[in-house]
């Protein structure tokens, strides 16, 4: 339509200057038609090359996946790009039912608010442990609903294993892609030194912890050891070996948080970071993206009656002069209502060393 439009305009005109000013009319429409934005763009600046490279601990926040806005509610959406995620179903026998419960306990009164609803899903059964030694071969990297990393399937190689063994789920580190080969030296690290004994400190291996180096980064740290792993779990996250004592019975591991806390050396911790660093940058877009996922709206304390909040009741937005406090009273906006570690009561925490900054200490730049 646009080409029969052209000509009978050329038609129409009978001077060369007035050709000319049509032909520059028609190279602009095809540069600006070129490089016109599609449904789904992947949102990358341009690096320069003054730039320095980014390290595996640096979070990409350029790697993301936006959408033209032909509805309000994919006008603000923005995803992360893992275009090495598996689109097919979970295996099933890694899998068991989730039954919602809309927040409430036995009795049926709320005890976790704003939850409910959402999309009915599976829950996959993660192997923290990993007391299985030999040889794993990361099958696929897939998307899990009911947490921020990704997760990995895991098939054995030896030929004997049969069952839930065989197949496993484990907690994909970051750069973890088909084909990589992990392993578990829970039960005991091979008797040989030097050179091979470095060779299993490798992204996705799990080792006691008095075997790890200093200095290097780790996850999925376990605080028994016989325990499965309690620590650094989420997307992104990292912790990082940072002593390890003379006696042999503790070694000191940085947290995300900057707390420093005594481990003891026979417990075991996977080698890397966890996947999915971008996940953070993530953005919703609209409520109803929450509903899915199973969060009901917040209502603030100011729109609800007296008796259901301390902000609640009055006439108008009133605040009575109160100090802001939560549902069940306590003060909020920086009140601490607890004091683990050193500065703590007597035996409350004794494997912290340090605590989080907080306050000055963390505005400063403490770690």
């Amino acid at each position: 339509m646009l080409c029969v439009r052209a000509l009978r305009t050329v038609s129409s005109l009978g001077t060369p200057s007035s050709f000319r000013a049509l032909t520059h009319v028609f190279r602009t429409t095809t540069a600006t038609n070129s490089v016109a934005r599609t449904y789904a763009t992947h949102f990358a600046a341009p690096a320069s090359k003054d730039e320095p490279k980014a390290t595996s601990l640096d979070v990409d926040n350029n790697v993301f996946k936006t959408y033209k806005p032909v509805s309000p509610g994919i006008r603000h959406l923005r995803r992360p790009i893992n275009d090495h995620i598996y689109q097919g179903k979970p295996v099933r026998l890694l899998t068991a039912c989730l039954r919602k419960h809309g927040g409430r306990n036995s009795h049926g009164r709320i005890t976790v608010r704003f939850r409910g609803g959402g999309h009915k899903r599976r829950v996959r059964l993660i192997d923290f442990v990993r007391t299985e030694p030999g040889e794993y071969d990361v099958i696929r990297i897939e998307y899990d609903p009911g947490r921020s990393a990704h997760i990995a399937l895991i098939k054995a190689r030896d030929a004997n294993v049969e069952g839930k063994a065989k197949w496993k789920y484990i907690l994909a580190t970051e750069g973890m892609r088909p084909g990589d080969v992990v392993q578990s030296y829970r039960t005991g690290m091979p008797e040989t030194t030097g050179i091979l004994r470095t060779r299993t400190v490798r992204p996705g291996n799990v080792l006691p912890i008095r075997f790890i180096p200093t200095g290097t980064v780790i996850h999925c740290v376990a605080l028994s050891p016989t325990g499965k792993a309690l620590l650094v779990r989420s997307a992104g996250s990292f912790a990082q070996v940072v002593h390890h004592d003379e006696s042999g019975r503790y070694s000191h591991v940085r947290l995300q948080s900057g707390e420093i806390r005594k481990v003891l050396q026979d417990c075991c911790a996977t080698i890397g970071r966890v996947s999915n660093l971008n996940w953070k940058g993530r953005k919703i877009g609209k409520a109803g993206r929450n509903r899915w996922l199973g969060w009901r709206p917040r209502v603030r304390g100011v729109a609800m009656n007296a008796k259901d909040h301390p902000h609640g009741g009055g006439r108008g937005k009133s605040k009575s002069n109160k100090h802001p406090v939560s549902v069940w009273g306590w003060a909020t906006k920086g009140k601490r209502t607890r004091k683990p570690g050193p500065k703590g009561p007597k035996n409350s925490n004794k494997m912290v060393i340090r605590e989080r900054p907080r306050g000055k200490e963390k505005r400063a730049g403490g770690s």
